[in-house]
């Protein structure tokens, strides 16, 4: 079981060198509007907990890029998040993994996910924003992606092993994770790599991350509630997330499909 002790050690952890550092934080410029006329290209931003993904469709991304997608030829959706290698591959996690993951700077790798039908059944539990991009913002965020695998001789990367949760696959990434370079981070750089006006300069939180997307686009279920529950009770708030970690996350409806995994 991926230990609740491990991830509130470094919660408290993270929240202390934060505070210590917020005064040298600094925002981006905000990017220039998007034509909504234009904006026709859909990514969803998933919050697992303590962890984000990014999802878009199969067929939206540009020939030449992402050549790893090829993995998953029966998918309409690719799911793919980044993380501390060891600790979001290790079969058991602990408080050891998880501070080493925080404190010392280490090997990373991306989980992509494929699968079919809508992004809201296919993780019940997770928060979901969806955002509209142009095609050329779409194009800059999978080259960020793209460029995140680590790449030898071949143009396309074999992936690491089997994944998480369904037809999943890990996949070696050439940056390294810190404290300061979480898997929020990273997500954060996507979209900001995208043209978005998002900050990921200390967005080391799943929340801080959301929070910001949900400025930009359109909240399809916002803690734990559908975006129609939403409008029909506008203030409530309930909480169905899955049960994850900061430097992986295994949703709740899935994680049982691969043999020998335990909700972390």
């Amino acid at each position: 079981m991926r230990t609740t002790a491990s991830l509130r050690v470094v919660r408290y952890l993270m929240l202390a060198l934060v505070g210590a550092t917020l005064s040298a934080c600094t925002g981006v410029e905000p990017a220039p509007a998007t034509d909504p006329r234009r904006a026709d290209r859909i990514v969803y931003v998933v919050g697992h907990g303590w962890h984000t993904g990014l999802v878009l469709a199969r067929t939206d991304i540009p020939p030449g890029l992402w050549p790893e997608q090829a993995d998953f030829p029966t998918a309409e959706y690719l799911e793919v998040g980044w993380g501390d290698r060891d600790f979001y591959m290790a079969p058991e996690n602990t408080v050891w993994l998880a501070l080493k993951a925080a404190l010392w700077p280490g090997a990373s790798v991306l989980h992509v996910a494929g699968f079919r039908g809508s992004v809201l059944a296919r993780f019940p539990a997770s928060e979901v924003v969806e955002l509209r991009l142009t095609g050329p913002e779409l194009e800059r965020l999978v080259r960020y992606v793209h460029d995140s695998h680590e790449r030898g001789a071949g143009a396309r990367t074999p992936p690491l092993g089997p994944g998480l949760y369904g037809d999943s696959r890990f996949y070696p990434s050439h940056e390294r994770f810190h404290l300061f370079n979480t898997c929020n981070v990273w997500t954060a750089r996507a979209l900001a790599a995208a043209g978005l006006p998002v900050r990921s300069s200390l967005t080391l939180t799943a929340s801080a991350l959301l929070g910001q997307a949900r400025e930009l686009g359109r909240c399809l279920r916002c803690d734990g509630r559908s975006h129609a529950a939403q409008r029909a009770a506008p203030g409530a708030h309930a909480s169905a997330r899955a049960l994850s970690g900061e430097y992986g996350a295994r949703p709740a409806q899935a994680a049982r499909s691969r043999p020998g995994t335990a909700l972390r």
